[in-house]
């Protein structure tokens, strides 16, 4: 049957065939970079990575836009408070989402924009809408999209115009626009705005973007005018992703995206994420209290996107313990006695039959949890036979390692836990030297502190073992 996602812009499930064969073009919406990414982002930039390896495992090139929201309300605000520039203030935030990114395993994308190094494509992309009349100016240098103007907006969302515009992102919209369901392309400029670098001249002018034009003209200056695949939050179907819809195709004429594809919210502990509940988590600071990226990723994609992923602490220790019996396996398979005359097994059978299962539960809408479960059926089956079996053909065994490392090509987790286990020098330092500081709290009795110090090094996935000879250390094996 093929692969198949659930199209939101139809509600059904559709074939997926590239535009161009054997090509695939796909933008996802990004963060706004006015502070750390927390993990319902990543839950999202982990499905875009799934998206991009699995199209790629099927033989696609694939070219991924993701684009880094760096001029808007929020920014601005944070950039005034902070006494810096918009760019100051951005840039590492935009950077620690690219570097986290590395650290979970999500592969590097085709280009990651900021928004404010296209304003001359969202000065052409207003331009073209006023020409079309799909656009109106007011008195202070605003620019509005006429949503009456275009008659298939709400196509996506199914909204009904009569209702207004719930939920949209800036709400205290003052511009002075001719009806309530317009939204702003371009917005005249506010005092602060150029102390902070967030001002252009225009012809209509000076002012900034509006957040819904930033994505449009990103997406189609990168990926051109009909893009194979459009991904996002489910947050983002209204009013964003239908704005994104008018304007662009208001101003080409021609279909934005062919699937729309949109990610569940994430849930902490049972709870809506939020710093009001004291449940909102960054990936820096797990990271930071030494929690596996292994662990995180494994969580982060365990359930399909557009089912209810609930992040909790006891998950966490499922997710490490997983990804390390993947490791245990590979290592194990790999270390398999081999034999020329070793006698046939099931093991080619056991490798084909994961290789379809895992492809008909990814082809299935992206189905990473069946997906997952072909994999550790293949692990479980694979660890009986090599219980009964004293040596192998090396040909069923490579045939086998070649399997797990292809569905791996998908998933990421031994990419990931591999590197947990691989201990560079810098890290073998830092241990050594909070081993002999263990050593010297041991020698003065300050039990707590020595206990404090092995706690540490368990959160990096290290264990000691004291003996006569001294202190010795090793990579925990379940450490993923």
């Amino acid at each position: 049957m093929g692969l198949r996602f659930l199209n939101t812009l139809r509600r059904e499930l559709e074939t997926f065939e590239p535009l161009s064969p054997g090509k695939a073009t796909i933008y996802g919406c990004g963060p706004t970079v006015y502070g750390h990414a927390h993990i319902g982002n990543f839950r999202t930039f982990l499905f875009y990575d799934l998206v991009h390896r699995y199209l790629a495992w099927k033989g696609l090139r694939v070219r991924f836009v993701m684009n880094l929201t760096d001029v808007d309300d929020k920014t601005i605000k944070a950039a005034k408070a902070a006494g810096l520039t918009l760019s100051e203030y951005t840039r590492p935030y935009a950077e620690s989402v690219i570097a986290e990114s590395d650290i979970l395993g999500i592969r590097r994308l085709e280009r990651y924009p900021r928004a404010t190094m296209y304003i001359s494509e969202m000065l052409w992309l207003v331009g073209r809408l006023l020409e079309r009349g799909l656009a109106y100016r007011t008195e202070d240098g605003s620019v509005f999209y006429d949503i009456s103007a275009f008659p298939e907006y709400g196509k996506l969302s199914g909204t009904d115009l009569e209702a207004g515009r719930q939920g949209e992102r800036v709400v205290d919209d003052d511009y002075g626009k001719d009806d309530v369901r317009d939204f702003a392309l371009w917005k005249g400029v506010k005092p602060g705005d150029d102390e902070v670098g967030a001002a252009w001249d225009t012809p209509w002018g000076k002012g900034r973007p509006g957040w819904h034009l930033e994505c449009s003209a990103m997406a189609l200056s990168e990926l051109g005018q009909t893009l194979d695949l459009h991904l996002g939050g489910e947050d983002l179907i209204f009013p964003h992703h239908e704005d994104e819809i008018a304007q662009s195709e208001g101003a080409t004429g021609l279909p934005f995206a062919r699937f729309w594809l949109h990610v569940k919210h994430l849930r902490v502990e049972g709870k809506k994420m939020s710093k009001s509940a004291g449940n909102f988590i960054t990936v820096r600071q797990l990271l930071e209290e030494g929690v596996s990226p292994a662990a995180i990723r494994h969580q982060l994609i365990s359930a399909q996107y557009r089912n209810d992923l609930n992040f909790t602490r006891e998950g966490l220790e499922g997710s490490s313990k997983a990804v390390g019996r993947l490791l245990d396996f590979e290592e194990r398979l790999a270390g398999h006695p081999v034999r020329p005359d070793a006698a046939s097994t099931s093991l080619p059978a056991l490798s084909d039959e994961a290789v379809a299962s895992f492809t008909r539960s990814m082809d299935d809408d992206l189905n990473v949890s069946g997906g997952l479960a072909a994999l550790f059926v293949f692990l479980n089956r694979t660890n009986t036979l090599l219980d009964a079996t004293p040596a192998l053909a090396e040909s069923e065994r490579n045939r086998a390692l070649a399997v797990l490392a292809s569905l791996d090509e998908v998933l990421g987790l031994l990419e990931v836990g591999h590197r947990a286990r691989n201990v560079d020098g810098a890290l073998e330092e830092w241990i050594e030297e909070r081993i002999q500081a263990r050593t010297r709290a041991r020698s003065e009795q300050d039990w707590a502190a020595a206990d404090a110090i092995r706690q540490e090094l368990a959160g990096r996935g290290i264990v000691l073992e004291d003996g006569s000879a001294g202190t010795r250390w090793k990579v925990s094996p379940h450490n993923g």
